[in-house]
């Protein structure tokens, strides 16, 4: 089916608790407690397909803490790049900043050197999950309760079949349509949400 372009708002900077975890929590965790200095292992890489959130989490690790050295996209790094996350890696290693790193597949399955493909491994590896629609239509449920619009099922299954179904656009979606609701004073209905959309790309 045809996803339906829009011109909305950005959404909202990345940060851990707008992060929907799913089959991910214990992934979230983790980065979380790095971010907070408490985790006793310096260093973290995430992997998964684009669209899972493993550059979610690194920018709310950066909000977090500033000091912490990030590497996304692992697998684009340079020899000079290359050379830099190993030398951070194993400063973390002698007391040094953590590192939190991400890529698009497991360590052993990047293009880079053996060594630092090695010292990706040695540390916590999480393979991030994508979200289910069961994730997302609990996140569009409890997000709607929560702002006092609530979502019947016929809107939300509307919702995860018309439109890109990642994180950032479900709540660019939700933004675009408290707005709507509230300058029409009209509960969210499926008639309501295809007016705001049409109005969101004529936009």
């Amino acid at each position: 089916m045809e996803q339906l372009p829009l011109r909305i708002s950005p959404p909202p900077r990345p940060s851990f608790d707008n992060y929907v975890p799913g089959a991910n929590a214990e992934a979230l965790h983790c980065v979380r407690e790095l971010a907070a200095g408490r985790l006793r292992e310096k260093m973290v890489y995430l992997w998964g397909e684009r669209g899972c959130g493993r550059s979610h989490l690194l920018r709310a690790a950066a909000q977090a803490n500033p000091g912490l050295v990030l590497a996304d996209d692992a697998e684009l790094l340079g020899a000079p790049g290359q050379q830099a996350l190993f030398v951070a890696i194993n400063a973390a290693r002698d007391g040094g900043p953590g590192v939190l790193a991400a890529g698009s597949d497991a360590p052993a399955g990047l293009a880079l050197r053996e060594d630092l493909r090695t010292r990706l491994a040695s540390g916590l590896v999480y393979q991030l999950k994508p979200l289910s629609d069961a994730d997302k239509a609990a996140y569009l449920r409890s997000e709607g309760a929560r702002r006092g619009m609530p979502l019947s099922e016929e809107v939300i299954a509307y919702l995860l079949s018309r439109l890109p179904r990642d994180f950032a656009s479900l709540a660019a979606v939700l933004d675009l349509l408290d707005e709507h609701s509230l300058a029409r004073q009209r509960p969210v209905t499926v008639p309501l949400l295809r007016e705001a959309l049409q109005g969101a790309q004529r936009g």
